[in-house]
Parts: structure tokens; sequence; C-alpha cells
């Protein structure tokens, strides 16, 4: 699983059949301190995250099966979770 804080929204009007109903969300990888860790990615949510908020997510061939729709799809971003707290040692 990995880290991202919602940046946006991803606004489709066509899409196929197994997204209907989906939350599409723009999301900003993070490494373990918060900061940046690549290029902005869309992901489908299934845990009510808002813009702003510090999530958890899958991607690849795991993040399809979240999909409520049917785990037979070609989405490979999903929001599994919103982070209530992130505990860490600083070295």
């Amino acid at each position: 699983m990995k880290l991202g804080r919602v940046i946006g929204r991803v606004v489709c009007e066509q899409k196929i059949e197994s997204m209907e109903g989906l939350k599409l969300l723009l999301v900003q990888p993070l490494d373990d301190r918060e900061q940046k860790a690549g290029v902005p990615i869309a992901a489908f949510d299934v845990a009510r995250a808002g813009e702003g908020d510090l999530v958890w997510y899958e991607s690849g061939k795991e993040a399809a099966q979240a999909n409520p729709n049917g785990w037979f799809n070609p989405l490979d971003a999903a929001i599994l979770g919103v982070v209530d707290q992130l505990n860490r040692e600083v070295p």
C-alpha cells in the first residue's frame, strides 16, 4: 500500500461500464515523510476521501479488485482508506 494526498477531482462524462458510480480523484503520491514522490495519478475512491485528505491507496491488479462493480476491469489505482493519524520515528 502507498501513501498519498488527494489534490483534485477527475470528471469523466463518458466511461466504461465498470466505472459507473465511482468517484475519481487525483492523488499525489508521498514518501514516508509526506514529501512528493512521483507524478499525480487518478484513482477511484472506495473510502469516501476528499480533497486535501491523506490517503492510502493501492495500484496494479490489486486495485482493480476493490471495485464494487466487479474485479475484472482496467482500473489500476484505488483509494482504500483515509489516514486519521500517521505515527513514525524520525531519525
